[in-house]
């Protein structure tokens, strides 16, 4: 039985770290991928007074999203230094968000608890992937829905990704979190528990320069953010160039229009 004592797996200890290095400048992570998470809350069409579950809500951004429909909110998240950002930001939130650490290998929840979940770009980044979808099923109820965004296994973000892992000395996941981004993979993690229907997503984000979200991401995102402060000079150096190499690609007139290729699952509890 899940408790609230098992907050954090072991194993995500590392990745809670990472993840919390932007505190409450991830927002505008959340920020610049924002239509995706609308279209998340949008899907999963909530009503108000349902029980609604936020997977790694990180600062809150798709929690909000979902509680301006009148549904009670709870969202969890594995890091602190996050969900104490997300308390703050959603402070005039009514009906109040209820913030919770937990992890999504093992969500500190009754069986059944919720009629509906969402996560988005959150629940893929979980180590142990077949246990995160078991519990995705465990605490929806029957007829309860889920809408999951997913950043695509092929495309501008598993670029982005791979310049990081380029750069990493960290030893990959055993299953990339881009799997998650295959229909084929999540009917295999969800098919049994979930009736499931896909929507492909195109999120559109703007920027002034390649020097403008460069700052954004060394502010902002965990794991760029945990490079830089880990490396020498020179190996930043590098990186950024890498980096900004990538991003000029979307170079138009008005500064960076970058697209990012995702996809939007849509279940319902069996």
């Amino acid at each position: 039985m899940n408790t609230a004592d098992q907050a954090v797996l072991a194993h995500h200890h590392a990745a809670a770290t990472m993840w919390g290095r932007g505190g409450k400048h991830y927002d505008e992570v959340s920020f610049a991928v924002s239509d995706a998470l609308a279209h998340a809350a949008h899907r999963l069409n909530a009503r108000p007074g349902e029980r609604i579950l936020d997977v790694a809500t990180g600062t809150g951004w798709s929690a909000r999203n979902v509680a301006r429909t009148g549904a009670a909110v709870t969202a969890v998240d594995i890091s602190q230094e996050l969900l104490a950002a997300a308390r703050e930001l959603s402070g005039h939130i009514r009906p109040a968000i209820a913030f919770r650490e937990g992890d999504a290998e093992c969500l500190p929840f009754e069986e059944r608890a919720f009629d509906g979940i969402i996560s988005t770009f959150g629940v893929m980044f979980a180590f142990d992937q077949a246990k995160a979808a078991d519990e995705l099923a465990r605490v929806c109820r029957p007829g309860g829905r889920l809408a999951l965004t997913t950043w695509a296994a092929e495309g501008s973000v598993a670029e982005f990704f791979g310049i990081i892992a380029q750069h990493s000395d960290a030893p990959p996941p055993p299953v990339s979190p881009l799997a998650w981004g295959d229909p084929t993979h999540v009917e295999k993690l969800l098919g049994k528990a979930f009736d499931l229907k896909f929507e492909r997503g195109l999120s559109n984000g703007y920027h002034r320069s390649t020097e403008d979200i460069w700052e954004l991401y060394t502010r902002s995102f965990g794991p760029l953010k945990q490079l830089v402060a880990s490396f020498p000079a020179v190996r930043v150096d590098q990186l950024r160039r890498d980096v900004d190499a990538y991003h000029r690609r979307y170079a138009v007139p008005a500064g960076l229009h970058v697209k990012r290729e995702y996809l939007l699952t849509i279940g319902r509890r069996r």
